[in-house]
């Protein structure tokens, strides 16, 4: 894994939003991760968390994450417990519950990881009896949590096919709730490479390079990116981009953005100026990357999973996916997936999403 690095932060949106975004690198370099998806998984957790104001979320929440990076099992629980003698058993209590069931998953303890993650959902469930998923941000961290835990333990054991079905169990399940772009980018780490490429909406767009279908690309090999206005790890990959596109002057660029209801500052706007600022910051940040069309859909993040930004991905000259990668990638690791040759996966990742 890489050295930590400094964090660009995104503007603080309301509510849920903030958990779709900015992360800091996490300290888990004493610890071997079973695989290259529990990486970029753990990585996109840790930073949305880092990215969290203080004042926004209880200090209990914090402090579980860190002793579950330590592995410190006994710590973690002993803040949980107090918290809950102090508190009760909020939606802010489970989502501190959830980050045992994350570390223990990443220590590949999957039997435990799993047992904690099951409980976290049941509670979850019980919680919702009264209450709705979008209008709790701890809850519906929770609740992702436990889902994707559960499906990356089956997969991380070998158990690839029924990790698919959970989740596609959990897909149908959650499908107009604010974690099926967690549920999809799960589903998609375990199972999208070497399938064809969902659907991208392109009726809206920003930038002069009007986008088209996908299936009208084929006999190109394309790169998407999915970037946000507020993400700075989007914009740290947007020299690299910009390189790639001068390169391989035959590949088709897509840079799928959407609106996530603010501005600059957190301020929060209407669609139309909103999507007229996307357009100030593509031209202002990513103006340099040659021929990228930018559709504009909140739809294609959620056929794509793309609820960590930047998301990559290169499609061949067929229309099957060959990289699906959550978070940015450097140049060297990149390229080999736009030449013919097919390259070794990479092993690591920085993320600015969940």
């Amino acid at each position: 894994m890489r050295n930590k690095r400094s964090l660009t932060a995104a503007p603080l949106p309301p509510l849920l939003r903030h958990d779709l975004q900015g992360v800091v690198w996490p300290m888990w370099s004493s610890c071997r991760l079973a695989s290259p998806k529990l990486a970029l998984v753990f990585a996109a957790a840790i930073l949305a968390a880092g990215n969290q104001a203080p004042a926004q979320k209880p200090a209990a929440i914090r402090q579980v994450r860190n002793a579950a990076e330590q592995k410190n099992w006994a710590e973690a629980r002993r803040i949980l417990d107090a918290f809950e003698k102090d508190n009760g058993r909020t939606s802010a209590w489970l989502e501190a519950y959830s980050w045992i069931a994350r570390g223990r998953l990443f220590a590949e303890e999957y039997g435990e990881a799993v047992r904690v993650a099951r409980d976290v959902e049941q509670q979850a469930l019980a919680l919702l009896k009264t209450r709705k998923l979008g209008g709790d941000a701890s809850l519906a961290i929770a609740l992702g949590a436990a889902i994707e835990v559960q499906g990356l333990a089956l997969d991380a054991q070998g158990q690839k096919s029924e990790a698919v079905a959970y989740l596609q169990q959990q897909l149908k399940r959650y499908y107009s709730s604010p974690i099926r772009a967690r549920i999809q980018k799960n589903l998609h780490l375990v199972s999208l490479e070497g399938r064809a490429a969902p659907a991208l909406a392109v009726a809206e767009s920003v930038g002069p390079n009007k986008p088209v279908p996908l299936s009208s690309l084929r006999g190109r090999k394309v790169l998407m990116f999915f970037w946000a206005h507020w993400c700075g790890d989007c914009k740290g990959m947007a020299a690299t981009m910009a390189r790639i596109s001068k390169e391989f002057p035959n590949l088709a660029i897509v840079g799928p953005t959407q609106p996530y209801g603010y501005i600059a500052g957190g301020e929060e706007a209407p669609r139309p100026r909103e999507v007229a600022y996307i357009e100030e910051t593509r031209a202002k940040y990513y103006g340099a990357i040659e021929r990228m069309s930018v559709p504009v859909s909140e739809e294609n993040f959620k056929l794509w999973g793309a609820s960590t930004t930047p998301t990559l991905a290169v499609i061949d000259k067929t229309g099957i996916v060959r990289l699906y990668h959550p978070g940015s990638m450097t140049y060297d690791e990149l390229v080999p997936y736009l030449r013919d040759e097919q390259p070794a996966k990479p092993s690591s990742s920085k993320t600015s999403g969940r």
